[in-house]
């Protein structure tokens, strides 16, 4: 009940499985990629994601009609809704995640806080409560002492968030969240939470079955954010102390235990200079960053959430799950960084991903394909792996330098920029990291300004000579591929 990568990363966990599979789409997405590789496939309405991958009611009918048993509801979309879930238990469609009490309980981000101060989890200093308005917003924030976060209870993704540094800010930053909030997800409900200066984004996997058995998968580095959107994820987490990690492993499965949780979810920490860490939210769902956990611990997480969802438990128990060499994920999107990262969609006149040892390319596209408005923009995930972080930087650097693609601009360039920053080589850095990399715009114009005019020189001259226009290896070509890449 997907679109794009992540209904086309599920259908291949269902052919390892011998499972048939059936997708819906809308009708943007009549030729897309998951819409052949499914054995079946149904139309559940217009472009409009709320009038095709958000009805419910159409998917569950689609099921009836198909005599489909089984959900994944992949990312996004109604990954998290717990009505839906319900929806599905009423209809007697299995569903390929926890059980709705569990996503209610960790949906809610003050229901989650209050479930985690109870189960003993370490939670960043907050209300438990939503604000009632500016005025009681500001008196909140005075009592913690600034800075501090205002964040919708019901968002995620970086929707409804404020970060606020003095007093005279709280009030209208908190009727900025509130309407982004409802705006959103239907809730303007608002709280305040301590702001952690220079922290780390820190999430670790957990999986759990019906029979009792609860793992970590380990942990995932998200620091590298834009606009509270992660870009870049590693495994493991650099510069973390063993210990650290093997008690945010703990914490992990105790939060997931706390609500009976079954299938796979996140639970997502803010870590300190210091390594004090602290419960920020769980994403009941798979994570779009699960790649580099699977790289690293050769775990497919796709194939055990089905196998949980279809009765049987965990194949792995905590002893068996070891942490390998070193993963870096890049997401690969659509959007414009010479335009304040617009989104840029359109049809991809050249796609060509990269190949090679230790490289995973996750999408959803071909070449010829449509990037369409109506969706997110992100085109592909490029993920590579090393045994150890340095040979895993290089090959995705080199993975991206080969990532051929035109028609529509990409944030390909500003991806191997911010890896090569000093601070990113040196696995030291924060939340703050993007900001502190300063602007980026003005560099990729000249860096384009340059490759076009070399470009049309060298067309220019292999016309001239009449040599060299056409052939395979024409200087023409070599630097139109130098344009497309870079």
């Amino acid at each position: 009940a997907n679109r794009g990568e992540i209904a086309c990363r599920v259908i291949r966990a269902c052919r390892t499985l011998g499972l048939p599979t059936v997708t819906i789409y809308s009708e943007a997405d009549a030729e897309a990629v998951h819409t052949w590789m499914a054995d079946e496939r149904v139309c559940v309405g217009p472009a409009d994601s709320a009038e095709s991958y958000l009805r419910s009611d159409r998917i569950l009918q689609a099921c009836a009609d198909l005599k489909v048993t089984l959900i994944h509801p992949g990312y996004g979309f109604l990954s998290e809704n717990p009505e839906f879930r319900e929806a599905c238990d009423d209809a007697g469609v299995g569903f390929v995640g926890p059980a709705a009490h569990a996503m209610r309980q960790m949906g809610v981000k003050t229901v989650a806080r209050e479930t985690m101060l109870a189960a003993g989890v370490p939670v960043v200093p907050g209300t438990d409560k939503g604000l009632r308005d500016g005025t009681h917003a500001t008196e909140m924030a005075n009592e913690m002492g600034y800075p501090v976060m205002l964040k919708a209870a019901a968002g995620g993704g970086g929707k409804g968030m404020r970060l606020v540094t003095e007093g005279q800010d709280v009030a209208a930053a908190f009727e900025g969240a509130q309407r982004e909030a409802s705006a959103y997800f239907g809730d303007d409900t608002v709280y305040i939470e301590k702001f952690i200066e220079r922290p780390r984004h820190v999430e670790v996997q957990v999986l759990a079955d019906s029979f009792g058995n609860t793992v970590h998968v380990f942990d995932r580095e998200c620091s590298v954010q834009r606009r509270n959107q992660k870009v870049i994820e590693e495994s493991p987490a650099p510069h973390l102390s063993e210990s650290t990690r093997l008690k945010m492993g703990e914490v992990a499965v105790q939060a997931a235990r706390a609500v009976n949780y079954v299938g796979a979810g996140t639970i997502e920490f803010l870590v300190d200079p210091d390594e004090n860490f602290y419960f920020l939210e769980m994403n009941t769902r798979l994570q779009v960053e699960h790649p580099v956990t699977e790289l690293v611990t050769g775990v497919d997480l796709v194939v055990e959430m089905l196998r949980v969802a279809m009765g049987h438990p965990l194949s792995l128990n905590q002893a068996q799950i070891q942490q390998r060499g070193h993963a870096v994920e890049c997401r690969i999107y659509a959007e414009d960084p010479s335009k304040n990262f617009l989104p840029s969609p359109g049809q991809l006149t050249v796609y060509r991903p990269p190949m090679g040892p230790g490289i995973r390319v996750d999408d959803g596209c071909v070449e010829g394909g449509e990037i369409p408005r109506f969706y997110d923009p992100m085109i592909a995930k490029v993920s590579a792996w090393g045994p150890d972080r340095q040979s895993a930087i290089a090959r995705m650097d080199a993975a991206l330098a080969h990532f051929e693609i035109a028609g529509i601009a990409h944030n390909v360039p500003y991806l191997r920029w911010v890896m090569a920053s000093a601070q990113f080589q040196g696995g030291r850095y924060d939340t703050g990291i993007v900001a502190q990399l300063g602007e980026y715009t003005a560099q990729i114009q000249d860096d384009l300004q340059a490759k076009v005019f070399a470009a049309l020189t060298a067309h220019r001259q292999g016309r001239t000579g009449g040599k060299s226009e056409g052939k395979p290896h024409s200087e023409w070509q070599r630097a139109a591929r130098n344009w497309i890449v870079r």
